[in-house]
């Protein structure tokens, strides 16, 4: 096993996402296909074998879309796009993905800090997407579950200013608290996204322990949030809000909910014509911590977060073309 290693003379990395690095693969069904060949709840995301999507891609007879994902490597990625210093550290395997994952990153700017593992595959995240542009999604992960919590240490993170956690990473609980104590040590922010309803179903014990003794920054989506609290979002927000500085639920069409220190804003979402969802939440946490990290009220991160979530949604699959980006950095520019 060995890992990139940062150049001692690239600059310090102000944002370091950590998570499962999957090869996205994006394909377009009807609502027919996907009651067909998918079981559980539209719009979530199940763990399964390769052989599984394997197999839902050759029923479905089109050649998907191919690009580098993960959660918090999307952030990552999107960050890096608008002028902050990012790195992704997660696991892979030694197979011709892993040189694809490795080369996409580099090219948006983003720094592979990958841990190979030989004999485990790459993981990948088939994205089904309806008519309506909302994503189901089915996971094989390989690799990216092979992460060993001894390599988090506060040298790992040293000189950065805010580490992002993806919430898939709850479901292994060591990895998740070596990570949060890493990141504490090192006096960064710990940002949490919350990844699915699923992920909040089975993970809330460690979800709380996380929000009261590690994390400054949560992010949840509607489901999320009602997963979370089944009040509704504006309950779900006051909930987290009391554990964690800044929370933020986002709510889709109706743009997001941000509550920070007691300070309460609603950011209206970007009206445009969205063909795909894949990677919105992503984005929109991208935008957000740019706007943090470049200090920022939180009212203009979260117009951050809308103008990057809306730039993915008009693209099939989660990588934002380049131009688009540099709209949204202009944005940053211009507040900054």
């Amino acid at each position: 096993m060995n890992a990139d290693s940062l150049a001692t003379t690239e600059p310090v990395h102000e944002l370091f996402g950590v998570g499962s690095p999957l090869v996205d693969l994006v394909v377009s069904v009807d609502e027919a296909f996907l009651r067909t060949h998918v079981q559980g709840q539209k719009g979530g995301m199940q763990l399964v074998d390769a052989e599984i999507i394997t197999a839902i891609v050759a029923d479905g007879g089109i050649q998907p879309v191919m690009a580098a994902g993960g959660a918090a490597s999307n952030t990552t990625v999107g960050a890096a796009n608008l002028g902050i210093r990012s790195a992704f550290i997660g696991s892979c395997g030694a197979d011709d993905y892993a040189q694809f994952y490795r080369s996409a990153l580099k090219a948006q700017g983003c720094h592979p800090q990958l841990v190979e593992h030989a004999e485990l595959p790459t993981g990948r995240a088939l994205s089904l997407v309806t008519p309506d542009a909302e994503r189901t999604m089915r996971t094989c992960l390989g690799a990216a579950a092979a992460l060993d919590p001894a390599y988090f240490t506060p040298a790992v993170f040293q000189g950065a200013k805010v580490v992002m956690l993806e919430g898939y990473t709850l479901f292994n609980r060591d990895l998740t608290r070596a990570v949060a104590r890493a990141a504490k040590e090192a006096d960064c922010e710990l940002a949490l996204d919350l990844a699915s309803l699923e992920v909040v179903a089975a993970n809330r014990e460690v979800i709380l322990e996380l929000l009261d003794g590690f994390v400054d920054l949560v992010f949840a989506n509607v489901d999320e949030a009602k997963a979370w609290n089944s009040a509704g979002p504006e309950a779900a927000l006051e909930d987290l809000a009391r554990h964690v500085p800044i929370a933020v639920v986002k709510l889709g069409k109706e743009g997001a909910l941000i509550q920070c220190r007691g300070q309460r804003v609603h950011v209206a979402a970007e009206q445009v014509e969205a063909i795909d969802t894949t990677g919105a939440g992503d984005s929109w946490a991208a935008g957000f911590l740019a706007g943090h990290l470049r200090g920022l009220p939180i009212a203009q991160c979260g117009r951050l977060g809308a103008l990057a979530g809306a730039a993915v949604v008009q693209v099939m699959g989660a990588q934002v073309p380049r131009e688009k980006w540099l709209g949204v950095k202009g944005y940053l520019d211009a507040w900054a």
